[in-house]
C-alpha cells in the first residue's frame, strides 16, 4: 500500500584486505572488524547486512561467524578458484537461496605477483525476504587495475562488468529490490561502470544520497590511509572511489538513498585503520507503492532502448599522468547484516 511506512535499511561494504600471509597486520584488524560489527558500533554504525570482501582465509570466516552468531546468525561464504572468492554474507535475515557466477575472463595463472586468477573473480548472490520484499543482494571483487597508464587487465575488466550486468539482469526477476556491493576496481567515470549502469539501471548510492559525511569525493582508498600505496595515488591527492553500493528497486517500490558515510581514519579504539579500504555506509528507504515503479530489469528491450541506455557509451580519452563488504538493517541501527568478503 502507499501508505505503509517506509523500511529503513543500512548497509555496509568493506574490503577487509584479509589475505593471508601478505595483507599486514590481517589478525590484528580482522578481530575489531567483527568486534565492531557484534557491537552494532562500527564507525558509529549498525547494519542489517554486511558485505565483507577479502576473507581469503577460511579461518578468518569461521572467526567472524563465530563472533556474529549472536546478532547475525545466517551467513554465506562463497568458494571459489584457488584460495576462494574473499566473498562472504552475513544477515539477521534468513537466507532463502545463495549462488555464485565465476567470470569467464580473470586475469593469468603466471602473474603469481597478483594473483586474481587464483581467487577465481565471481559475484555472488544471496536472496532473502524482509518485511515481504523480496532483496537480491549481489556482492562482487572485480579484477585489480594494477597500473592506469599501462592497464593490462583493463578488457578482463570490462567482460567482467558485462558478465555482472547480465548476471543481474536475467537472476533478478521475481526480486522486488536489487543491492549491489563491492570493489569494482574502477573509477566513476570509467567505461566499465557506465556499462553496468547503463544496462542495468543501477543507481549509485553516493551520487543520489541526500547527506553525506566522510572522505571528499566518496574516496575509499586515500593517501593518508597508513596501508595504502602512496605511489599509486600520486595523481590523485584526494584518493579514488573503487568500492560501490549501487541499487534499483523493482515492480512496486522506491528506493531512497538518505544518507552515505564512509570511514576515515582508525576505527574507534583501534590505533590503525581497519582495512587500506575505508568502509561504505548507506542508509536507504524503501517504500511500497501503489503501482510499478518503473521497468523491471528483466524487461526486453529492442534496438533503441539499448541505444538509449548506452548512449554515449565511449571509452573516455585517458588524463595525462592518471592511473587508472555490506550490512542493511531496518529502522533501529540494530538491524541485520549482510557481509560479503
Amino acid at each position: 500500500m502507499a501508505g505503509e511506512p517506509p523500511l529503513q535499511l543500512r548497509v555496509f561494504d568493506l574490503n577487509c584486505w584479509a589475505i593471508r600471509y601478505l595483507s599486514k597486520r590481517r589478525q590484528e584488524r580482522v578481530q575489531p572488524i567483527g568486534e565492531k560489527l557484534r557491537r552494532g558500533r562500527c564507525y558509529e554504525c549498525a547494519c542489517s547486512h554486511p558485505t565483507v570482501l577479502q576473507v581469503w582465509s577460511e579461518q578468518d570466516y569461521r572467526d567472524l561467524k563465530a563472533k556474529l552468531a549472536g546478532c547475525y546468525p545466517f551467513s554465506h561464504y562463497f568458494q571459489s578458484g584457488v584460495i576462494g572468492s574473499g566473498l562472504c554474507v552475513f544477515s539477521r535475515f534468513p537466507i532463502l537461496d545463495t549462488f555464485l557466477y565465476q567470470y569467464s575472463l580473470n586475469g593469468y595463472p603466471y602473474m603469481l605477483q597478483h594473483g586474481d586468477w587464483f581467487c577465481g573473480k565471481s559475484v555472488g548472490l544471496v536472496i532473502m525476504k524482509i518485511s515481504g520484499i523480496i532483496f537480491n543482494v549481489y556482492v562482487t571483487h572485480l579484477h585489480a587495475e594494477y597500473c592506469r597508464e599501462k592497464d593490462a587487465y583493463l578488457p578482463h575488466r570490462l567482460v567482467q562488468a558485462w558478465e555482472l550486468a547480465q548476471f543481474i539482469r536475467h537472476t533478478s526477476k521475481a526480486a522486488d529490490v536489487v543491492l549491489l556491493g563491492g570493489d569494482l576496481n574502477m573509477h566513476p567515470e570509467d567505461v566499465g561502470i557506465r556499462l553496468l549502469r547503463g544496462w542495468t539501471g543501477l543507481q549509485d548510492a553516493f551520487s543520489e544520497a541526500t547527506r553525506f559525511e566522510g572522505c571528499q569525493d566518496g574516496c575509499t582508498l586515500i593517501p593518508s590511509n597508513c596501508f595504502t600505496v602512496k605511489a599509486e595515488l600520486l595523481p590523485f591527492p584526494l584518493g579514488i572511489r573503487i568500492d560501490y553500493i549501487l541499487y534499483k528497486a523493482i515492480s512496486s517500490f522506491t528506493v531512497k538513498c538518505e544518507e552515505l558515510k564512509t570511514t576515515k581514519g582508525t576505527a574507534p579504539g583501534v590505533d590503525i585503520p581497519l582495512s587500506d579500504h575505508e568502509a561504505v555506509m548507506a542508509t536507504l528507504h524503501i517504500q511500497r507503492q501503489g503501482q510499478a515503479g518503473g521497468a523491471p530489469l528483466n524487461s526486453t528491450e529492442g534496438p533503441t532502448g539499448m541505444a538509449g541506455r548506452l548512449e554515449g557509451l565511449s571509452v573516455p580519452p585517458p588524463h595525462p599522468g592518471q592511473p587508472q563488504g555490506l550490512l542493511v538493517e531496518p529502522g533501529d541501527w540494530s538491524g541485520n547484516w549482510i557481509g560479503l568478503g
